[in-house]
């Protein structure tokens, strides 16, 4: 049997009139219908709640615990439509982000500090992680936003016709190594053909290791670069990098610090490094008028 919420409504009438008669006529139904729905309760609870050898009926030791029992589901339940709105109210106000993990510690937080100068922006759901799973997210809807690199030769898995897109940013993705005593780099891209070189490459889920496949794929298979390490976050091919395991294609967002200290060098001359952008994708349906106005005040930056 399945307790029905309407059932604490009779128990609380009879409670307080201690008259069946008084109310059954109170829940406008007759008194028979009335007992039955009382009887229903104490045999979902299997316990008497009401002494009916008094007169008026009392209750008994459970049914006094179970009055403040009752009480506080149906003073609960009330409130359920006012918090289900302002749940709503909340979600509609929130933005719902996908973003790379390491646009996620350069880029994106001075990003949406330039933009909260002109416009307000209300709170912000953030999932960092893979461009592939950024992209999977988007397209089950459960994200309004992606921010991820992105390189004209290197197009990414969202249907440009559902999706659409704008630039944000730059930025450069740049083959780096750790130093040698004399600062050279330890491993160099322009080095004698066939010799090998050591690379820390991504995963095939990494948005950042399909554009390096896409634009100097074909250059690295011809030096004989053989990956020695895989990963598919960029900060940890950095600090594999750092720690002298071999190049690495990293954005210079990420290795500002590391470049000005030399404590990593580039690996390679000016046709190794790749220029790429910094999009913001959203889907091409209407959004709820918060996503709206954010997409307008990224547009105007």
């Amino acid at each position: 049997m399945t307790m029905n919420l309407s059932w604490l409504e009779d128990f609380q009438a009879l409670a307080q009139s201690g008259n069946f008669s008084r109310a059954a006529e109170l829940r406008h139904m007759t008194q028979p219908a009335f007992s039955r729905r009382i009887r229903a309760l104490e045999e979902w609870l299997r316990v008497p709640l009401f002494d009916r050898s008094t007169h008026p009926v009392t209750l008994t030791e459970t049914g006094e615990w179970f009055r403040g029992i009752a009480d506080e589901i149906l003073n609960r339940v009330a409130r359920v439509p006012d918090e289900a709105r302002a749940v709503a109210d909340a979600s509609a106000a929130t933005l719902r982000f996908a973003a790379t993990h390491a646009l996620s510690l350069t880029f994106l937080p001075a990003w949406l500090r330039r933009l909260e100068a002109r416009t307000p922006i209300g709170p912000i759901q953030l999932v960092s992680d893979v461009a592939a799973h950024g992209e999977a997210l988007m397209v089950q809807g459960r994200v309004q936003f992606l921010l991820c690199h992105a390189h004209p030769h290197a197009p990414g898995r969202l249907d440009p016709v559902a999706f659409r897109s704008l630039r944000v940013g730059s930025d450069t993705l740049l083959p780096v190594s750790a130093p040698r005593a004399d600062g050279t780099p330890a491993f160099c891209l322009d080095t004698a053909a066939g010799e090998r070189v050591p690379l820390l490459a991504y995963t095939a889920e990494s948005g950042l290791g399909r554009v390096v496949r896409a634009v100097r794929g074909d250059a690295l298979e011809r030096l004989r670069a053989e990956p020695v390490f895989t990963a598919h976050l960029a900060t940890l091919l950095k600090s594999m990098a750092l720690e002298g395991r071999g190049v690495a294609w990293l954005p210079r967002s990420l290795i500002e610090d590391e470049l000005r200290d030399a404590r990593l060098v580039p690996a390679g001359g000016g046709t190794w490094p790749i220029e790429i952008e910094i999009r913001l994708f959203r889907r091409a349906a209407a959004e709820l008028p918060a996503a709206e106005a954010f997409w307008r005040a990224a547009g105007a930056d």
